[in-house]
């Protein structure tokens, strides 16, 4: 078997190369190589031909136009049944544009149905239909989506809900509906860049159109819609009452390399989806990429996987050391049941908030972890009499009698500060603010509360700490790892959605830690108290003399 340094080791040499994977993958994503006819410098219809060469049709610097028009229908042929929304005739491929306009929302949209986007970019003064080197993609309007609860001040009752339960009287409440996508985001690869026709890229390769002009192959251009920034946040309910809605159509330039990146991304995106992460789950992610600078999200993907790393140490050191935990001494038992108590709180919070299971995951591991150390600290044993559970407690010796002690101590003096204030802030919340349900209020008050002053009942163990005068009996290994994940925790809490008060939290843990720091520095290591596992060096029975 693998002792622990061999398998510690082992998760790294892994983990180290999983990282240079990825950095390989990532550098063959964004770099493409050219046609070798072309990078030897033959043109293009040259004596060489540039045989083997797709050739930029950009590169004629054509006259081009922009449509988009709207159906119901996903598959058209001719200029019926269609409307156009937008029409740019002098369409310049390198300038930057955002226009709102108003678009028609028919009666079977209105019905819960769907309404597509058809987007041509073709020649000047020629219809789509008629231009044999026209390009277009098809992209859905609306999406499917459970609307949200409606939260009302639970004494007064006041909220909107007669008027949505007027429109919706036939409908469930959990029954999905047509939501307005309100954004489209178009982009279109401007690089006059000539591909190896024998080693096209798949990804770009299902976006490409090609045509043959004289000796040569061209590939029109490349046009692509950016369904990352399709957020959540702008999506709008379509009722039956509604004929019209804004749609706000940009574009920008894209190169070939964050073209390429912004496929592999969408890809991954839809196959979350189709591994049944929700709409929700799939937005959190799409912020990570919109809402990042390219560079930053570089070193996030980075920093993601240290921290997955330090994760799974950190979890593993913090049940080994709680695995070999025979005795309580040092330790402060209250902090374990609060640590425990406000995991649980926290996991069912983000559950009511319906936030992304990026999030949401590791939070439950937590909780589970947190609820087996309980058992540890309070020494349970379950016995089962029948299908009846019986549970019994251990018994504490004199020492760690004496660090309970200093346990109720230090939580008799926080209770005069803490409990008021958690009542009265969940009172205030209960009259200025407004809930989808009293369990909400209610989880949302005991949150609150964790979040609030919860790093308070962090102090006990400080406490008995000092009073021990030693620190030799927590799990320092754990605690580093951990004290990594939580700086990286500052750098996610402004990039990943999440409650504010949740992304509080990430902060406030870093001045405690700072403090369990100033208590290392001041109590140094001292072999004859009891260490981690509540035994003490100098207890070690001593070797027996050897006879000669």
């Amino acid at each position: 078997m693998l002792s622990r340094s061999s398998f510690t080791s082992l998760v790294v040499g892994v983990f180290a190369v999983y990282v240079a994977h990825t950095c390989w993958v990532m550098y063959g994503i964004v770099y493409t190589r050219p046609c070798p006819a072309a990078a030897a410098g033959e043109e293009e219809g040259g004596g060489g031909g540039g045989a083997g060469c797709v050739w930029p049709y950009l590169a004629r610097r054509p006259k081009l136009q922009l449509s988009v028009y709207t159906t119901t229908r996903s598959n058209i042929g001719a200029e019926s049944n269609v409307d156009l929304v937008l029409n740019v005739e002098d369409f310049d491929i390198e300038s930057k544009f955002e226009r709102t306009v108003n678009v028609s929302v028919p009666k079977k949209t209105r019905n819960n149905g769907t309404l597509y986007a058809y987007i041509f970019l073709h020649h000047a003064g020629i219809l789509p239909w008629r231009d044999t080197k026209q390009v277009h993609i098809v992209s859905p309007l609306t999406t499917y989506m459970v609307p949200k609860p409606e939260e009302i001040n639970l004494l007064t009752g006041e909220s909107a809900m007669q008027q949505i339960e007027a429109e919706k009287q036939t409908n469930a409440l959990d029954e999905p509906i047509s939501h307005w996508r309100s954004r489209l985001t178009l982009n279109v690869m401007v690089e006059d860049f000539v591909f190896d026709g024998s080693s096209l890229p798949a990804d770009v390769h299902r976006y490409m159109k090609m045509v043959q002009l004289g000796k040569t192959v061209h590939y029109l251009p490349i046009l692509f819609i950016d369904q990352l920034s399709n957020r959540v946040k702008d999506l709008m309910v379509i009722n039956r009452s509604t004929t019209e809605l804004p749609l706000t159509v940009s574009y920008d330039k894209i190169s070939l390399g964050k073209l390429r990146f912004w496929i592999h991304m969408q890809d991954a995106v839809y196959s979350l989806q189709q591994f049944g992460f929700s709409e929700k789950d799939a937005d959190e992610v799409k912020g990570i990429f919109v809402d990042t600078n390219l560079y930053f999200l570089a070193l996030t993907f980075f920093v993601a996987a240290f921290h997955l790393l330090f994760d799974f140490l950190a979890f593993k050191n913090d049940i080994s050391f709680w695995k070999k935990k025979r005795s309580m001494i040092g330790m402060s038992t209250k902090a374990v049941l609060w640590r425990c108590f406000s995991t649980v709180v926290i996991f069912l919070f983000l559950l009511d908030e319906q936030t992304s299971l990026l999030v949401l995951i590791p939070a439950g591991i937590g909780a589970v972890i947190e609820l087996w150390k309980v058992k540890k600290a309070l020494k349970m044993t379950i016995k089962w009499q029948g299908l009846r559970p019986k549970i019994q407690f251990g018994t504490y010796n004199d020492s760690e009698k004496k660090t309970e002690e200093y346990d109720t101590q230090a939580m008799k003096y926080l209770s005069y500060l803490l409990y008021p204030l958690c009542i009265g802030g969940a009172g205030y919340s209960l009259l200025n603010v407004k809930y989808k349900s009293w369990y909400s209020w209610l989880i949302n008050s005991f949150v609150n509360g964790v979040y609030a002053f919860g790093f308070l009942f962090m102090l006990p163990q400080l406490f008995v700490n000092y009073k021990m005068k030693s620190v030799a009996h927590l799990p320092w290994k754990a605690f580093t790892y951990k004290a990594f994940n939580t700086f990286i925790d500052d750098i996610f809490a402004f990039i990943i959605t999440m409650p504010t008060s949740h992304r509080l939290a990430c902060f406030r843990d870093d001045v405690v830690f700072l403090v369990y720091l100033y208590q290392r520095w001041l109590y140094p290591v001292d072999k004859s108290r009891v260490n981690e596992y509540g035994e003490s060096y100098e207890e070690k029975p001593r070797k027996k003399a050897h006879r000669e």
